[in-house]
């Protein structure tokens, strides 16, 4: 049962927020979206569905979700969701390696306070 939530938990950090580091790939393929006018959103959001970054981000996400899922049928929420503060790690470094963009000493200080939240999470699962 614990290696079974190590891989949610896993799928959780890697494929949801691989997801989103997809989507966010397709949508600045797109350009970014000024006019918030329903026919204007419409547009973008069909310009976003012919990217295949988008398709692979939706289903990396679905698996994230459905892992949380299983998880919080394991383990408690108020551990779960703390933890899954980890995903903060995982995007600042998807950001800087897959995206290429810059992460400032300020954001990675965050990211090292945020590191250290859940450690203490984790400790005191008890």
């Amino acid at each position: 049962m614990i290696l079974t939530g190590v891989i949610f938990y896993l799928f959780i950090l890697l494929s949801g927020t691989g997801g989103e580091m997809c989507v966010s790939r397709a949508m600045k393929s797109i350009g970014e979206v000024t006019d918030f006018r329903p026919h204007s959103i419409a547009l973008a959001i069909g310009r976003a569905m012919k990217v295949p970054w988008m398709w692979i981000g939706v289903a990396m996400m679905a698996m994230g979700f459905f892992s949380l899922m299983g998880l919080l049928s394991m383990a408690n929420v108020s551990f779960v969701y703390p933890a899954s503060a980890l995903s903060y790690v995982v995007g600042a470094l998807g950001g800087k390696f897959f995206l290429g963009e810059t992460v400032s000493k300020e954001r990675w200080a965050g990211v090292l306070l945020v590191t250290l939240g859940v450690l203490l999470v984790v400790v005191g699962r008890g």
